[in-house]
């Protein structure tokens, strides 16, 4: 059996973290090494556990660099496949908003995502970011979620706000410059958004039915009162993902819910929109799961931020962005590395001052490898 012994390295199992020789084989984590596995030299390195990732939509910039520059699906999504394994991320749910705006994030275009070539690696996975006024795209939503397309249900409600923002001509050509219409045709759209209001709570159950009998998770979004997420809880939504208000945040965990929120936030020292700073909040236990929101690379970084922070240690600073995030979405085969689990695993050099990814181990294989790592070969 061919398979790979990761030697040398401190690694952080379920144990502890310490020295240890980590062995993969059969795509999974193995109690012995391989008899005819290859070696992989971690001397001075840590070995990790794969990056979950449960929101990111940076695939959309492959899609659509800048407005009105489009790309094929396919071709955006391998190479959003190359981005995710240079970031650590192993299991990636990426954010595909089904919005009644035209072009990124429209129907045709969540079509498309869905029929296009998925690449093998990483373990990429659809997270439905339902708008909640988008009524006329129902069919396809519940459609998807039934034949197993979907694997995480996001209940999105950014109309009133957009409807806010257009009043802007700025903002308005923004927004009418992304859809690819013109800023008369964008305005419009916005107003029969809003004429569907009344129609979205019956949308929203019927959306949980399909949720709940497919087996799928589901996570509100941008909640600002408790209202909102006993209304969202009722629904079967038990992961609250960037909460609006602490005490949102604080209701969802004294629930024994999940609370995400963005890794950028921890990386730039807050939210790029003036809201609550998430580093110190996962420090209180009040956030639970980091996303890498807009921004691959941020998720790679910022358990060792945290580190940095010299309030959590790796084992808890990693569980945000591994061990956590698969809990919440159901994932029971990965976020650790133990013996009969997934073998996804990172090898990291540099500590945490300095952390550079030198390998990623995607169920057992290797699947990326920087250019320094080649020495590490056995």
């Amino acid at each position: 059996m061919s398979g790979w012994r990761i030697s040398g390295g401190e690694v952080l199992a379920r144990g502890g973290f310490g020295p240890a020789m980590l062995a993969l084989a059969g795509g999974r984590v193995a109690a012995e090494p391989p008899p005819a596995g290859r070696g992989f030299d971690a001397s001075g390195a840590w070995v990790l556990p794969g990056i979950v990732d449960i929101h990111g939509d940076a695939h959309e910039r492959s899609l659509q660099p800048r407005p009105g520059v489009g790309f094929p699906p396919g071709f955006a999504l391998r190479d959003t496949a190359t981005q995710l394994l240079a970031c650590g991320i192993t299991t990636a749910y990426l954010g595909v908003t089904l919005s009644w705006e035209p072009g990124l994030r429209s129907l045709s275009m969540f079509r498309a995502l869905l029929a296009a070539a998925r690449p093998a690696v990483p373990d990429i996975r659809v997270h439905l970011r339902f708008e909640a006024d988008n009524l006329d795209a129902m069919p396809d939503a519940l459609a998807a979620v039934a034949a197993g397309e979907v694997a995480l249900l996001g209940y999105n409600d950014h109309t009133p706000g957009i409807a806010k923002k257009v009043s802007d001509p700025a903002q308005l050509a923004k927004y009418a410059g992304r859809g690819g219409v013109s800023n008369a045709e964008f305005a419009a759209m916005v107003e029969a958004a809003l004429a569907h209001r009344p129609a979205v709570p019956a949308a929203r159950e019927a959306l949980a039915r399909a949720a709940r009998a497919a087996g799928i998770p589901m996570l509100s979004h941008d909640e600002t009162s408790l209202e909102q997420r006993a209304l969202f809880r009722a629904l079967g939504a038990a992961i609250c993902e960037f909460p609006l208000t602490e005490e949102v945040a604080a209701d969802a965990r004294a629930q024994g819910e999940h609370v995400v929120m963005g890794a950028p936030n921890v990386v730039r020292g807050g939210s790029h929109l003036g809201w609550a700073s998430a580093a110190p909040l996962a420090e209180r236990g009040l956030v639970s799961v980091l996303a890498s929101d807009y921004h691959w690379p941020a998720l790679f970084e910022a358990p060792f931020v945290m580190l940095r922070r010299g309030v959590l240690d790796l084992a808890a600073a990693w569980a945000l962005v591994s061990a956590n995030p698969a809990e919440a979405l159901g994932l029971t085969d990965r976020g650790a590395l133990a013996p009969g689990l997934r073998g996804d695993a990172l090898v990291v050099s540099g500590g945490a001052e300095a952390p550079r990814l030198e390998a990623v181990f995607v169920a057992g294989d290797l699947a990326w490898l920087a250019p320094e790592g080649a020495r590490r070969l056995g």
